[in-house]
This record gives C-alpha cells, structure tokens and sequence, in this order.
C-alpha cells in the first residue's frame, strides 16, 4: 500500500539538552539565548588542547532508575529520556505494534562504552569487562531499546550518517508512514562523545573552537571570527503521525512535516560540495510541493566553522534565496552531531508552532560573505512562519533537508 499523499503530523517532543532536560527548558533557553557551553572539569581535559563542551544540563542519573542506566551507554540513556518525553507528549498513541517504528540516529554510538571498557580490558583483564558492553557500543543500541520500550515492532532502524542522522532518522520516519508502513514512528537523534580521543581528534584536525577561556563565545556561526565547532552532547526525539491517524484520536499536532531531502556529495570525506547541498534542499521542497518563496525561515546547520558557514549559506541562497530569516543554535548547544539535525528539526517546529526565531548568539560582526537575513540580537517575534527549511551536513558527503509546515 502506497500513501504517499498522506499528511504527516508531528504529535511529540522530546529533548534533553545543553540547554536544559526537556523541551520547554532548552526552548526557553534558546528564546533566552542561554549558553550551554562550559569548561570540561575532568581532570583529563587540564592539558588538552580543548577544554569546552556542551554538556547536559541534566544528568542522565538524575532521570534513569539507576539499575536500568548502568545497562546502557550514556547516548542509549538520553534517546531514552527524550523518546519517554515525546511519547508521553503525544499522547501515548494507541497503535498496533506492528504499525509502530522507530528511528533513532547517531553519529558515533556508545563511544564512551568502548573506551571505558577498553581501559579495564587493558588494566584488569578480559574478564573484568562488562557483559553488557557490546549492546552498550552498538550504534543502533538507542533505536533498539526504544522500541523496547514501547513495543514498536514496526522496525527499529539507526541511521548512521554523522551529523546527519538525526535529520536522517526523521526523514526515514516520514518515508515509512507515506509508504504505508507504519501509522506512527518514533524519530530523533542521541549523542554522547565527549571524550579526549574525540576531542583530541577534532583538536588535531583543526576543526574544533580552542576559545577556551571563553565557552559561552566559543561557538559563532556565521561571525568573522569564527573558529571552530563546539562539541555537545544530547538528544532530541519527535512523534511522527499520519494525519488521518492523529485527527481519528484527536490528538495535538505541533507541525506538519510535509517534505524531507536526503542527498551524498561523493566528493570527499571531510570537505562538504555545496551541490549536495542545494540538492537535498531542493529535494526537500520538491516532496514538499513548495516553492523557495514559501520558506520563511531557515534553521541552518550552521557549525562555526570557517569554511562550513560560508558554504551553507551559499548553498542556502542558490536553493532558497536570502529572504528567509535564519538562525543557529549551535551557537547555544554546541554541536550535538548525530543529535544535531534533531535538535534543528525540534527548533524549527516550534518556531512554526510558537511564531518566534530565535536569535543566533556570539554574532558580533557578520562575515560579509554571508548574504542571509541572521536572526541576531534579540528573538524575532511574529507571525508563525507558514513553512521552515532544516539543514544537517555530516562527514561523508551525508546532506539531509527536512521542511515543517503549519499544522492542518
């Protein structure tokens, strides 16, 4: 059965954040233009060459029951957090399982699991390891718990497209409902990576911001002076319904999510080429039906990078235009990898929903190269924008576009 006509809602939330532990505090802190970003006060971090990161606002441990999360790696703990957040938000759909799915993405996976373990592997033995370690590393462990958790036996599937793949995830979640595979499908991304292998690897490629002395500047997308992501850690998770389905049990929708565009650049494994770029956009809007006027607002991918900035907002301006008003949290959260495009999706449906931008912090002096109207300074205010363009790029070549509309 084919449906690709079918109207798909956005019924739940779900975030835990830099920001804060749910959706209303890390939306509060985005209208607020709170930082997330800190001083690393591990001792590990004392002479690394990065020393801030975007870390939770609430620990996992104050959520999770304690017996449960020492079964999971920190990125399975925050999937869990988030999805019980959007499920609950949405209602707790009444769905045959076999018409529930899940698809949560990551970047990197239990990355923490394996190091800690690989430490006691080499300073205790084998078999002092943890049984529970290899379900602990796997990259699709979130997407796998949470369908445990509500039963969904729709499938369970785990982008893994770098910092794509919380965008990814829930551009698949909209594929299997117009497909005719699923009624509802539980979607986002996790991320839990700060560590000094990843920190040290980002440092050593030049990527990573060493405004050390100053965390809550360090992130600056689209300023001159920008150098460099930040890393963050967290998780965002959404409810995709069909609308027919959300209308039959007069359930909430926030959005709409009416079109997604998922392209690879083939190009190289670290350098992005902006024609994938303005492809996946343009995909976006083509499933979409909508023209680049009807995009008033854009939630950019946005890193601080030197080179990222400056080609996404060339990108944006050949597929879309320069007329939509533009933001980046990540200058707020860090960049939260494979929770990133979540994290983006989660900013855009509430701004549709809410009518307010918000704006994009550590913008002193915009780099004249970008011709894009940045929210900067205070929140805009307004009338809800009709439609609003995600963007999420990830090593790889990975390029995902997602475009929330009104609700019905």
């Amino acid at each position: 059965m084919r449906a690709d006509t079918d109207q798909v809602v956005v019924t739940g939330l779900g975030a835990t954040t830099p920001l804060g532990g749910d959706v209303a505090s890390t939306w509060s802190g985005m209208l607020t233009g709170k930082s997330g970003i800190r001083r690393i006060e591990e001792d590990w971090a004392l002479d690394a060459p990065v020393r801030i990161a975007g870390r939770l606002a609430v620990d996992p441990s104050e959520v999770l029951d304690r017996v449960q999360a020492r079964k999971m790696d920190r990125c399975q703990q925050i999937a869990l957090i988030a999805a019980r957040e959007a499920w609950a938000d949405a209602g707790a759909p009444e769905v045959e399982p076999e018409r529930l799915a899940v698809a949560i993405g990551t970047g990197t996976g239990g990355t923490l699991t394996m190091l800690r373990q690989n430490d006691i592997m080499e300073s205790s033995g084998m078999r002092r390891m943890s049984p529970h370690s290899v379900p602990m590393l796997m990259a699709n462990g979130p997407a796998a718990l949470v369908s445990i958790e509500l039963g969904a036996r729709g499938g369970a599937h785990a982008p893994v497209s770098a910092c794509a793949s919380g965008a990814e995830a829930i551009a698949l979640g909209l594929d299997l409902i117009r497909l005719g595979r699923a009624d509802v499908v539980v979607a986002g991304g996790t991320e839990a990576c700060v560590n000094p292998l990843v920190l040290a690897g980002f440092a050593q490629a030049r990527a990573h911001s060493t405004r050390n002395d100053e965390p809550e500047q360090a992130s600056r997308p689209f300023d001159v002076d920008r150098d460099g992501f930040v890393i963050g850690e967290g998780a965002a998770v959404v409810v995709l319904e069909r609308a027919e389905f959300a209308a039959a049990r007069a359930a909430r929708a926030h959005a709409a999510l009416a079109g997604a565009g998922v392209t690879s650049d083939a190009h190289h494994i670290t350098a992005a080429h902006p024609e994938g770029q303005v492809r996946a956009m343009r995909m976006a809007l083509a499933a979409a039906g909508l023209t680049p006027l009807a995009i008033e607002h854009i939630h950019a991918h946005a890193t601080s990078t030197p080179m990222g900035d400056l080609a996404e907002a060339e990108s944006i301006a050949e597929a879309i235009g320069v007329h939509p008003s533009v933001t980046a949290t990540k200058s707020m959260t860090g960049h939260l990898f494979g929770a990133a495009g979540a994290v983006g999706a989660l900013a855009a449906i509430l701004a549709v929903r809410d009518g307010v931008i918000p704006a994009t912090q550590n913008v002193d002096a915009l780099d004249p190269k970008v011709k894009l109207d940045v929210v900067t300074g205070q929140p805009r205010r307004g009338a809800a924008p009709a439609a609003a363009l995600t963007n999420s790029f990830g090593f790889g070549g990975h390029n995902t576009s997602l475009v929330f509309t009104t609700a019905p």
